[in-house]
């Protein structure tokens, strides 16, 4: 089949629904982690905006978020038309929102071809990215094949699913070889163990899950219906009301009784039909406050500091302020593997080895209604 270059037949749907929670307590309901500046003067929502733009037409890209998050994500996409912010009525994890992005795509284009990525990503190569994606939206309109952009393994991280990958496939017949390597994906794996994950990263055999996929609408759907027929209807239903006023009625009417399932467990790990494209670029998806240390500058001691900050025989430890008018000095003795995090209402201090359990704490800080107001 051949392929079909035009990129106004191109869209990338922007999932930015997360709460972010292990980002507490900078991160908030209303302003969770994609929509902050933690690296730079611009937002991770805004960093993958911006990373798809010379590869997709604004107008082709969609952002689904929340009624909560909606307002701050149309005020840091101010070029962005509005509709193309769309908020869901509550959350029903990445098969919901895929399904919701199928039917926005297709009710604009049948033949269009859609990116779904994640708004939270750390990606500095961003040109090797962009070859990667305009390598995968090519081989996605040749036919029905299911692209996942995997990422080399650099460590042993037992915090992310792997994929196992085949043999290189050859170029399309006719077509200039890609300057991508795409695999036959073997099967999904969960999230391994340590002594596993360093089996899955010594093989070379192995990429991590990022997240990322690329489809064209008729494949997605003809995936969904296979798979997921309760979603392919809801598709139907969606792409019947896209761009018009019902839409919000309609999602505020049926979201609350899709069942939450994620499009790895609803399609992925079931598909016959997915083809994992190599992502040889720097990658980060900062899953917790020790992520941030990779990006930030350490000093003689490890320390790794966005903040004034001041310490005697302190190491390896994570200092951050969010506080830009009334920055006070953050002063430090003794300590090692922590980390601190200072706003304006709350001072979170924690271990590096208990970073995910901020969470929790998020949970608990929810229930207790002297501290809700901080979540």
């Amino acid at each position: 089949m051949k392929a079909r270059t035009n990129t106004e037949d191109r869209f990338v749907i922007i999932m930015a629904g997360g709460r972010g929670e292990r980002f507490w307590p900078v991160s908030r309901e209303k302003t969770p982690k994609q929509l902050l500046r933690l690296l730079g003067n611009r937002s991770f929502l805004q960093q993958a905006v911006d990373r798809v733009l010379p590869v997709v037409p604004l107008k082709n890209i969609f952002v689904i978020t929340n009624a909560a998050q909606a307002p701050e994500v149309r005020k840091q996409l101010p070029k962005l038309p509005k509709k193309n912010v769309i908020a869901e009525p509550c959350g029903r994890d990445t098969c919901a929102a895929v399904t919701l992005g199928a039917a926005l795509v297709g009710a604009r284009s049948t033949t269009g071809v859609m990116a779904v990525l994640p708004a939270d990503h750390v990606i500095p190569e961003e040109k090797k990215f962009q070859q990667v994606l305009a390598d995968s939206f090519e081989l996605a309109s040749r036919g029905q094949v299911i692209v996942t952009i995997g990422i080399k393994p650099t460590e042993p991280n037992t915090g992310y699913g792997y994929i196992h990958v085949g043999e290189p496939l050859p170029p399309p017949q006719g077509a200039k070889p890609y300057k991508t390597t795409f695999f036959r994906a073997e099967r999904f794996v969960e999230k391994p163990n340590f002594d596993r994950a360093l089996e899955y990263l010594n093989s070379g055999q192995y990429r991590w899950n990022a997240g990322m996929f690329i489809w064209s609408f008729v494949t997605v759907t003809q995936g969904l219906e296979k798979h997921r027929p309760d979603m392919a209807q809801a598709c139907q239903r969606w792409f019947k009301v896209a761009h018009t006023p019902k839409l919000d009625r309609v999602l505020a009417r049926e979201y609350p009784d899709l069942r939450k399932v994620s499009i790895d467990y609803a399609l992925m790990e079931h598909a016959q039909n997915v083809v994992v494209a190599d992502g040889s670029f720097e990658w980060d998806d900062l899953g917790s406050w020790t992520a941030l240390s990779r990006h930030i500058k350490p000093d003689a001691e490890g320390n790794s500091a966005v903040a004034d900050f001041i310490h005697v025989d302190a190491a390896r430890n994570v200092v951050y302020d969010a506080r830009v008018k009334n920055r006070t000095p953050i002063a430090v003795v003794g300590l090692r593997d922590s980390i601190i995090v200072q706003t304006d209402d709350a001072t979170l201090v924690a271990h590096r080895s208990q970073a995910q359990k901020v969470k929790e704490l998020v949970a608990k800080l929810a229930a207790d209604k002297k501290y809700k107001h901080l979540v």
